[in-house]
């Protein structure tokens, strides 16, 4: 069985959280480390980046299906990689025991094409594995392996019909939050209020909320807090309202201090980490757990969606006030700022949305006031 490995802080040239994956006999998998490290290399960063630890993820599950059908990894071939991709499309992931997104799929083919040509490339194998072409980056900077067309994969891509999101009605919030306890309450109303995801949320420190004491709703609606990890860590901006500040302080004032004392108790060496958002024993929430009470939540509710559709939602509320206020000043462009404010690379990965705002006009509408009124229950 294969195994994947997350490099501790201090290995000289490993920055910290790097996957490495190891064989059944423990011995590490040399190309998938070279073509790991040579990506974490090129990003720069003193810990693995999003892009490295996804890649790692999908090669981790590529070798082990290998293993597991006892075929070397330097003479996998195309009929191979179907019979990959079809076990995925037929059966649930054993990690989370549902069946796999079409885009996860499609995503995990496209990491092995392109490991496949960076081995051929750097002499891990004499014979291109897969003889579909492959379309290599062009432009400045560092060549990091071969960039795929859609059509490289041919058959063994999947089609992903379009699925636009669409935004929580109040109702279904409060079914939501009616479900979650205090921690994962607090994580959801900073996606639904602050547009906030999984990493950002869990790398939130207690330190980085403003004070909110003199702040007055009216005169202050919305205060920014800066955020230095986030997804591709590119700094950003978020601006929470204050009342999700107010509630914010007494989730710190009283549960979260409340499981800092329960952990003291049960070990008189423990100290709190900076994380906002703890787990039930004192820990930093990981973002596995954060998804998982979100999920169990979503399920209790009766409700379709992830954590991410909070997200969806206050892209898409967010999106509609700005056009609202952009009819008083045409200089003002909505697109452009909430792509700033969900910290999205590409505008086109925004303009999604203008669909959506047009599709769910009415859901949109009956939550704007909900958003900034009763989602954020006053503290105390």
């Amino acid at each position: 069985m294969v195994t994947i490995i997350r490099a501790v802080p201090g290995e000289p040239g490993i920055p910290a959280g790097f996957p490495i994956l190891f064989d059944a006999n423990m011995a590490i998998i040399e190309p998938a480390f070279a073509y790991l490290l040579e990506h974490a290399e090129v990003h720069g960063h003193s810990q693995a980046s999003e892009t490295v630890r996804t890649y790692g993820e999908h090669l981790y599950e590529w070798f082990d299906a290998l293993e597991q059908s006892n075929i070397k990894w330097d003479v996998a071939d195309e009929h191979i990689l179907a019979a990959y991709r079809s076990r995925m499309l037929e059966g649930p992931s054993q990690h989370t025991g549902r069946p796999f997104a079409r885009s996860t799929i499609n995503a995990r083919v496209a990491t092995v094409y392109r490991f496949y040509s960076w081995a051929l490339d750097h002499d891990f194998i004499r014979h291109r594995a897969f003889p579909r072409p492959l379309q290599t980056r062009q432009g400045r900077g560092p060549r990091v392996g071969p960039q795929i067309r859609r059509r490289s994969t041919g058959s063994l891509t999947v089609s992903v019909p379009e699925q636009l999101p669409r935004p929580m009605r109040p109702d279904e919030l409060a079914r939501l939050f009616a479900q979650l306890a205090p921690t994962a309450r607090l994580a959801g109303e900073w996606a639904l209020c602050a547009g906030l995801r999984r990493k950002e949320l869990c790398a939130l420190a207690v330190d980085q909320i403003p004070d909110s004491w003199s702040l007055h709703p009216e005169e202050t609606p919305l205060v920014g807090v800066p955020l230095s990890i986030t997804k591709g860590d590119r700094p950003r901006t978020v601006y929470p309202p204050v009342r999700l500040l107010d509630r914010t302080h007494w989730y710190i004032g009283e549960d979260r201090a409340r499981i800092v004392r329960r952990a003291r108790n049960a070990d008189p060496r423990y100290r709190a980490p900076p994380n906002l958002l703890l787990n039930e024993h004192g820990r930093a929430m990981t973002r596995k757990r954060l998804t998982a009470l979100l999920s169990e939540a979503f399920a209790a509710a009766g409700l379709p969606g992830t954590l991410h559709w909070l997200r969806h939602t206050f892209a898409m509320v967010m999106l509609t006030r700005l056009q609202i206020q952009a009819r008083a000043n045409p200089a003002l462009n909505p697109l452009k700022i909430v792509q700033v404010l969900l910290g999205h690379a590409s505008i086109a990965t925004t303009a999604i949305y203008l669909r959506c705002v047009e599709l769910y006009e009415p859901d949109i509408n009956e939550s704007l006031a909900w958003l900034y009124g009763e989602a954020i229950n006053d503290a105390g």
